[in-house]
């Protein structure tokens, strides 16, 4: 007796025992793939024409009758009866319960590969400008973009938000950001984009690009590590130059190249009312001056230092000239400059001493001053004053050989025990030196008004 194995589900199968009967007329193959032989009738040994196959469900209503008379063997199995035809020992039960948990199976595996179908995504997801489609299991972006081993900075742009969730067909975009180190109209920036070139950058800064002097192409690609970046935008600059103003659109650097572009030539001394170094503002307006310059040398006196020294030799209130004082001399160099045909006032630039002042030295009476002089105090020493002098102690005659009240010489004052110069002594030196001479010489001294001390 051989067992067939009958196919219950794709995992599993189960025996039936069965007896071939000797009056069948056919060969009955070794292996039986489907658990039971082709074209078996029910009632005999002949084949049914055309009946060459039977499903496995169909097999038990196929099987032949079995008689309750079933002898079986010690082990319980059935044995063939008489009439050479197996006996065959069915519980329809049995294969029910048998059948059930492997359904179980089956309904569990159909259920895990739902769930596992369920949770698979499709999605597109584009990190700056390079799009791919992908399958994932996470539930949001973040997860999918730690998945996908997308690292994300503090300038850098995800749509949606990094904590959305995910549905199949979503589309994910990352935008890195990349750092431009921007010179804008002269003022100097550290920003950050997520743009992929210079125009996009541009834009997203609001900065108009027509016109404008750009360092690097609006085309060219910004990568990760930036770049550096100089803008400057047009401008309408103004220069006033020889009565006429021109007004230019411009995105030059420094104020002197907008003034070229204005078409305006700056010669020799001219100059700009602005450093021509300096940026060119929106609306500003600049003005040429026209300089002619030339230089002056002048000769100034340097003032002289005056010394006094005390000399117990003259009488007390007596001031003598002892060493005259005189200037020295300064060679100035002046600069003169017309603007716009005004001239300026002229700017001193260079300057030498040719000759230094020499200090003037002055003696100061400290004596005391004697009061008479015998035989000449009761004269009239006013009315010979006013006779030669006019009554002035500092008159000097047109030669300049005579002077002070009584119109003394330098010898004969110097002789009277003076110093320095007559009219330099006070009034009352004077006359004292006056009365002195008259005790020596009487009246002659003064031939035209001498008549006076006796009226």
């Amino acid at each position: 007796m051989e067992r067939v194995g009958v196919s219950r589900t794709p995992y599993e199968t189960y025996e039936i025992p069965y007896q071939i009967p000797r009056e069948m007329p056919h060969e009955i193959p070794q292996e039986m793939p489907y658990g039971i032989p082709y074209g078996i009738p029910e009632t005999g040994g002949e084949v049914a024409p055309g009946d060459t196959y039977r499903p496995a469900y169909e097999t038990r209503a196929a099987l032949p009758r079995q008689s309750r008379e079933v002898r079986r063997d010690g082990a319980g199995r059935g044995l063939r009866r008489r009439g050479g035809r197996p006996a065959y020992r069915t519980r329809p039960e049995t294969g029910v319960r048998r059948l059930l948990p492997q359904a179980l199976v089956v309904a569990f595996l159909a259920g895990g590969t739902t769930a596992f179908v369920a949770k698979d995504k499709a999605v597109e997801l584009n990190v700056d400008g390079r799009p791919r489609t992908l399958h994932t299991f996470a539930d949001d972006v973040t997860g999918l973009l730690a998945e996908q081993g997308v690292p994300l900075g503090a300038h850098d742009a995800v749509t949606p938000a990094p904590g959305a969730a995910l549905s199949s067909g979503d589309a994910i975009e990352v935008r890195h950001g990349r750092p431009v180190r921007l010179t804008l109209d002269g003022r100097r920036y550290e920003a950050w984009t997520t743009a992929r070139t210079v125009g996009e950058a541009l834009r997203e800064w609001g900065v108009r690009a027509e016109g404008a002097y750009l360092s690097a192409a609006r085309s060219r690609t910004l990568g990760r590590a930036g770049l550096t970046l100089e803008v400057r935008t047009e401008r309408t600059v103004t220069v006033m130059a020889d009565g006429r103003a021109r007004t230019v659109r411009t995105s030059a650097a420094t104020v002197a190249e907008a003034v070229s572009e204005a078409g305006v030539a700056l010669r020799g001394q001219d100059a700009l009312s602005v450093p021509p170094d300096s940026f060119p503002r929106e609306g500003q307006t600049v003005t040429v001056l026209r300089i002619t310059g030339s230089r002056e040398v002048r000769e100034e006196p340097i003032p002289y230092a005056v010394r006094r020294v005390a000399d117990p030799a003259l009488f007390e209130g007596t001031e003598v000239v002892e060493r005259p004082g005189r200037p020295g001399v300064l060679r100035v160099t002046y600069a003169l400059r017309t603007v716009n045909g005004v001239r300026e006032r002229p700017r001193r630039v260079a300057s030498e001493v040719v000759r230094a002042p020499r200090t003037e030295l002055v003696k100061v009476g400290t004596g005391a001053r004697p009061r008479s002089v015998r035989d000449a105090d009761g004269l009239n020493w006013e009315g010979l004053a006013r006779c030669e002098s006019g009554g002035r102690p500092d008159a000097v005659d047109p030669s300049g050989t005579y002077g002070g009240l009584y119109q003394f010489d330098a010898a004969t004052w110097h002789g009277l025990g003076g110093r320095g110069r007559p009219e330099d002594a006070p009034a009352a030196e004077q006359t004292y030196r006056a009365k002195k001479l008259y005790v020596r010489r009487g009246a002659s001294p003064w031939p035209h008004c001498g008549e006076r001390l006796h009226s």
